[in-house]
């Protein structure tokens, strides 16, 4: 090759190349962003609009119904979810895989803002937020008080907003769990007045409407005409009424002062009340440096807070990403240490050589994937390690073949270049099949694919750096560090080849002797292994196997805030008495804010809840059977449902185990729902089944006497105003104090921390003229029935039953279950349902896979045809595939381990593995047959002498996966687990079913009358 030669005569240039890639790639380690989980773009939005006072209904025609119009006329669109209940609607944008998620935000951010006028007035608030995968807070802060007022907390927690935001690589700061602070006019009920004058008087003078400029000499001055509040006593100092004689001012017939939102949102810290701060890190930053920032500014902050309120880390992501970086760390020192052994063969000169090749290409696949955007994560690791057992193949092989020159005779410059020309394109052709194995599965659709893309990604860029400095590095050092050696090698090159010609030749011998039979025996035993699929099973993606989990807590439907929080502090309880817990984040009435990249938390409602909590350590054997306990015990509590959910890793499901039931009736979809859920709670292996239509919500509906109101004078829209007004308040203006900060100004009744019925039972509707009635004398209270929510699925009426699935069972085989058992039930017309959940998205994964798989194949048998020129070698080398992926079924198998999405890819890889290994032995038979050889001469002499090679080949990737299936890690440990299975199969089949294959077929091969010739040096 005239690389080889190149780097051989120009060492200088050689050695001043070899520097600068290394420098490169030491740079780029140091600099590239590290992270847990990698960073990929979801074209996925969540639309939320919050409509106080609204039935789920009402919620549905007014709000959702003309949005999704809007969203579904958008391109790319893969599917609209919603769902709506009282005060809430909640809509899913799911774009197609691929499509721009920045193009697509401003396309749902323009829909939304057309159609905000068709929506009702009093919606009180629409937004449109991003799902991205980097939006998990890598900080959240507890400031800590037991009596410090509310609006003192708000300002500490704003005050650490600003100070934050400032930080480099910080993108966002949140702060949580606190009522806002706000203006309350609450009126004197003695003395009734209408409310739609106290709201004009209130909104006139809040209003801010620019007076203009006017000209005075020869400057211009801009018109002040007033606007916001800018105090309580200007509040109070609103004139609402005259009666001729003096002014009546909002003070005179109101309590105007400070106080608080109605608490939507609890915090607490083992049992301390909290106020939550969050820290958003920016897309590809280094987590680390991110963290030492922020917490450099806490520390300053912390030394200026009031007595009495105290700051705390509850939450640090950086602490999980050093532990599971440093655990594939320690995974890849020590598969080093493996590949280095199995080096030994070649002598410690040789060795060395090919050691040289593992921190090179490395530092060149370090370099190409910091300057393709992508971070250091699990994922990245994980395909470094893989590399880390492939990448030395290249340079095992011409290392090896230039010793075996240099016994034949051959100085070291000359068996260098002539023994990288001779091995040349076999390597060429072999790295190219392990790409193009790897290649396809950066193209896979959906979430699945870009959550695993950084995998292939570092493996194709260490591969190909391999394969540059195997012909170029490699053969330089090997022309300078290798001796001249005699015809036997060392002690364990001996000993190898002692063993290679004690049994494997005798073996080779034998299957020749019998060809049809030795194939026969391997095809049958290669189908019968795919007997072994469904009793391994399918799944997606496993769980995270980290050192926390939620408790999610639901009550029931139109459940208080109070009775959310007694189901908390009672699961609070019951975690409190395990010591392996270290931390119970609670949060009454939210979900936690996002802790984890694909854990979405749920939105603000009073039947809500969840604990985060942290565990001191995870340990696979303990970990799970103390969850087991925890749930055993949250169940016994009666009035709520309380589950633990643990991380799981790839693109966010809504669930494991979900089924969505299609009907336009709202009734009839409670009854099907039902059965739906019957069937899944008989099915073995299920639990936490979820129903949400299984009990109808009961509201207060206020009817309006309209006959009787008329008597009074008074307007039906009144009495709702004054009901409004007592219940929930009505923002009437805003109060901009010195420092910019906007409150609003809410006016409502005297009331508790939070309405009771006590409010409509001391409730009088003003009236323009005579005594104010009560509103029992205007109104009737009754209790009304209504759907608890109402969920779409592109438009159509919808519900999803969901379960979680039991320790120890298989989610697509109970699945498939509960599928069986809705099929035989009677289903009404119009109606339909399908499974949702784990099924669908692995259905999309794996429908990629299936493509990536048929790309792959084709690719190698092309690259196979163009280097081999003839349809029966390349179906000689293609031989070995079957014999691979039956190892690797058996693997998963002994192991138990799943079919999972990276049990998939690891089948994929394998591919490109096994058929580089065949590539060796058919390119140096066809070689020997080129020089005149016989046949089974040929075979045999190739079989023995390409052997070593591969063994040693096969060796070193087994020893850089071995560290992987240790682990027992469920995301990465069977991609290792499948490899290692087929490496170890085909290594041992197809070096006899590979050789009887070309006997039994024996390919044309073109005479060559100027090769070199081993054994006969120049």
């Amino acid at each position: 090759m005239n690389l080889a030669a190149f780097a051989v005569r120009r060492p200088q240039l050689t050695l001043v190349l070899f520097a600068m890639l290394a420098t490169i790639g030491l740079h780029s380690l140091l600099n590239i962003p590290r992270a847990e989980d990698p960073s990929f773009p979801i074209p996925t939005f969540v639309v939320t609009a919050i409509f106080p006072g609204a039935s789920a209904y009402d919620v549905e025609q007014l709000v959702v119904d003309p949005l999704e119009d809007r969203y579904l006329e958008l391109d790319d669109v893969d599917d609209v979810k919603s769902r709506s209940e009282d005060g809430l609607a909640v809509i899913v944008i799911d774009f197609e895989a691929g499509a721009d998620p920045e193009r697509k935000y401003e396309e749902v951010i323009r829909e939304t803002n057309v159609t905000r006028p068709e929506l009702p007035e009093g919606l009180a608030r629409l937004e449109v937020k991003k799902v991205q995968a980097h939006n998990v807070a890598i900080l959240q802060f507890a400031l800590l008080s037991e009596d410090a007022p509310w609006r003192q907390l708000e300002r500490e927690a704003e005050r650490l907003q600003d100070r934050l935001e400032t930080v480099p690589g910080v993108k966002k700061v949140r702060t949580w769990a606190y009522p806002e602070a706000q203006v309350r006019v609450e009126i004197d009920p003695a003395r009734p007045i209408p409310v739609t004058r106290v709201l004009q008087a209130l909104r006139g003078d809040s209003a801010t409407i620019p007076g203009g400029g006017v000209d005075i000499g020869s400057r211009r001055f801009n018109v002040d005409t007033g606007g916001a509040f800018a105090s309580v006593e200007d509040v109070a100092d609103v004139v609402i009424a005259t009666d001729g004689a003096r002014l009546v001012r909002l003070g005179d017939v109101a309590r105007v002062g400070w106080g608080n939102a109605e608490e939507s949102y609890i915090g607490r810290v083992d049992g301390r009340r909290a106020v939550f701060v969050t820290v958003e890190q920016r897309d590809l930053q280094n987590i680390f440096a991110v963290r030492d920032a922020v917490l450099r500014q806490v520390d300053a902050f912390g030394a200026d807070l009031p007595a009495g309120v105290q700051i705390e880390l509850v939450h640090d992501q950086s602490t999980s990403v050093a532990h599971r970086l440093h655990g594939l760390g320690r995974d890849f020192v020590l598969a080093i240490a493996l590949v280095l052994v199995t080096l030994l063969p070649l002598g410690i000169r040789a060795a060395s050589i090919v050691m040289v090749s593992i921190p090179l290409s490395l530092a060149i696949g370090v370099a190409l994937l910091h300057a393709t955007g992508f971070s250091i994560n699990q994922l990245s690791i994980v395909g470094f390690v893989i590399a880390l057992g492939l990448l030395v193949d290249d340079s095992i092989v011409v290392t090896e073949n230039v010793t075996r020159f240099l016994r034949l005779g051959y100085s070291r410059a000359r068996a260098a270049v002539e023994a990288t020309r001779q091995i040349g394109v076999a390597v060429l052709g072999c790295t190219a099949t392990l790409m193009l194995a790897f290649l396809p599965l950066l193209a896979l659709p959906g979430g699945s694919g870009q959550f695993a893309r950084s995998l292939p990604l570092a493996v194709l860029f260490t591969i190909g750096a391999s394969l540059v400095v195997s012909l170029t590095i490699i053969p330089f050092l090997a022309s300078v560090v290798l001796r001249e050696q005699g015809p036997e090698g060392n002690a364990v090159f001996r000993a190898m080849h002692h063993g290679i010609e004690r049994v494997y030749r005798p073996l080779l011998r034998v299957a020749l002797a019998w060809p049809r039979t030795t194939v026969a025996v391997s095809a049958v035993v290669s189908v019968a292994a795919l007997a072994i699929v469904p009793t391994v099973g399918f799944s997606l993606f496993p769980k995270a196997d980290v050192p926390q989990f939620l408790v999610a807590i639901e009550t029931p439907q139109g459940s208080s805030l109070a009775e959310t929080d007694a189901a908390a502090r009672f699961a609070e309880a019951v975690l409190a008495r395990h010591p392996e817990v270290k931390r119970v984040i609670a949060n009454v009435g939210r979900g936690n804010p996002q802790i984890f990249y694909n854990a979405l938390p749920a939105e603000e409602k009073s039947n809500v809840g969840e604990l985060f909590v942290l565990l001191r350590e995870y340990a696979p054997q303990r970990t799970p059977a103390l969850l087991n306990e925890i749930r055993a015990e949250l169940a016994a509590y009666p009035r709520a449902r309380l589950w633990v959910k643990e991380f799981q890793n790839g693109p966010p499901v809504d669930a494991l185990l979900a089924i969505r039931v299609f009907a336009p009736d709202l009734d009839q979809l409670r009854q099907l729902a039902e059965r739906v859920e019957g069937a899944i709670e008989a099915t073995d292996g299920t639990r936490y089944v979820n129903n949400p239509l299984r009990v109808a919500k009961t509201d207060l509906a206020v009817r309006v006497d309209a006959a009787q109101a008329g008597r009074f004078g008074i307007p039906e829209s009144e009495v709702q105003s004054a009901v409004r007004l007592a219940i929930a308040g009505v923002k009437a203006g805003t109060l901009r104090d010195s420092r910019g900060e906007e409150y609003d100004v809410r006016v409502t009744l005297p009331q508790g921390a939070r309405p009771t019925l006590a409010a409509l039972d001391r409730l009088r509707i003003a009236t323009s003229n005579g005594v104010p009635p009560p509103l029992r004398q205007l109104a009737v209270l009754e209790l009304d029935s209504a759907p608890p929510r109402i969920d779409h699925h592109d438009k159509l009426r919808s519900v999803t039953v969901s379960a979680d699935v039991r320790l120890g069972y298989n989610t697509d085989r109970v699945t498939r279950q509960v599928m069986a058992r809705l099929a035989d039930m009677p289903w009404p017309a119009a109606t339909r349902w399908e499974p949702a959940g784990e099924y669908e998205a692995a259905d999309e994964s794996f429908g990629g896979l299936g493509t990536a798989f048929l790309v792959a194949a084709f690719g190698i048998l092309a690259v196979l045809v163009l280097e081999f020129r003839t349809f029966k070698s390349t179906l000689i080398v293609a031989s070995v595939i079957p014999l691979g992926v039956m190892g690797g079924l058996v693997a998963l198998l002994l192991v138990g381990y799943s079919l999972s999405f990276t049990a998939a890819i690891g089948f994929i890889a394998l591919i490109g593995i096994e058929v580089k290994n065949s590539i060796l032995l058919v390119d140096f038979t066809d070689q020997l047959r080129a020089q005149g050889v016989g046949l089974d001469e040929a075979i045999e002499r190739a079989g023995q002498a390409r052997f070593f090679p591969i063994l040693l080949t096969t060796l070193t990737a087994l020893g850089g996966m071995l560290p992987l299936a240790l682990e027992q890690s469920p995301l990465y440990s069977p991609l290792a687990v499948v490899i290692m299975g087929g490496l170890i199969s085909s290594t041992v089949l197809a070096r006899l079913v590979t050789p009887v294959l070309y006997k039994l077929l024996e390919p044309v091969v073109e005479m060559a009358a100027d090769e070199v010739t081993p054994g006969q040096p120049a």
